[in-house]
């Protein structure tokens, strides 16, 4: 049994990195995979606050931004991020952090952990490569919002939590096209590929360890189920 975690980068690091979350983190995944010797666990880890600050940093000195530029420093920030997770699981992961989801060809051990790959893209995208790769069932959207809602609820103060919600409606919201940076509840270009699988992709809060405990034993949770 196979799961896909897309560990949000702004919950590993909002600014700088949450080592008191980590280790929280870590220690519920283990937990998880001690129940039974056939669970393993893919995690693909985001950019978070480094990789909004580079990015800002860079367009802030440059006079003509380039967008695949800004993709490779966010990029970059997801494989520091991702080398901190893999850090421990040592005993679990004998793999590098994954750089390119379509080249890994064998899952030894038992986690996976995976950084970000190429520009056009963000991390959620490598996510589901993986998903399909390893016959994973579900891939687990984990970040700082509990639920997607029907709009931006810092904007909008009628947007309301989504409990359920197709791929076309859900892609309806976010539309197709990325940027770097984007900041939506699922990389438009991964719900693309996710639709065309028929992959369940869960997004919930990050932070909420039990929650996530409770997604991964298919028990009822707080989050949004898009897709089949």
């Amino acid at each position: 049994m196979t799961k896909v975690l897309s560990l949000g980068g702004s919950i590993v690091a909002p600014d700088v990195p949450d080592a008191a979350f980590v280790k929280a983190f870590a220690a519920t995944a283990r937990r998880w995979l001690d129940a039974d010797a056939a669970r393993r666990l893919i995690i693909v880890v985001g950019g978070g606050g480094p990789a909004r600050a580079w990015q800002k940093a860079y367009r802030d000195a440059a006079d003509a931004p380039d967008a695949d530029a800004q993709d490779w420093i966010g990029i970059m920030a997801t494989r520091l991020n991702a080398q901190l997770v893999r850090s421990l699981f040592l005993d679990l992961c004998p793999h590098e952090v994954v750089t390119d989801p379509t080249g890994v060809t064998v899952f030894g051990g038992r986690v996976l952990v995976a950084a970000g790959w190429k520009p056009g893209f963000s991390t959620d995208f490598d996510a589901v490569v993986l998903a399909e790769r390893f016959q994973a069932d579900v891939v687990v959207n984990l970040s700082n919002i509990a639920k997607v809602y029907t709009a931006d609820p810092r904007a909008d103060p009628d947007a309301k939590p989504i409990d359920d919600i197709s791929w076309k409606d859900f892609r309806a919201m976010v539309g197709d096209e990325w940027t770097p940076g984007k900041n939506v509840p699922f990389d438009p270009v991964a719900s693309r590929r996710a639709e065309q699988l028929g992959l369940r992709v869960v997004c919930a809060a990050g932070k909420d360890l039990a929650n996530l405990e409770a997604i991964l034993d298919g028990k009822p949770f707080v989050g949004t189920t898009i897709g089949a």
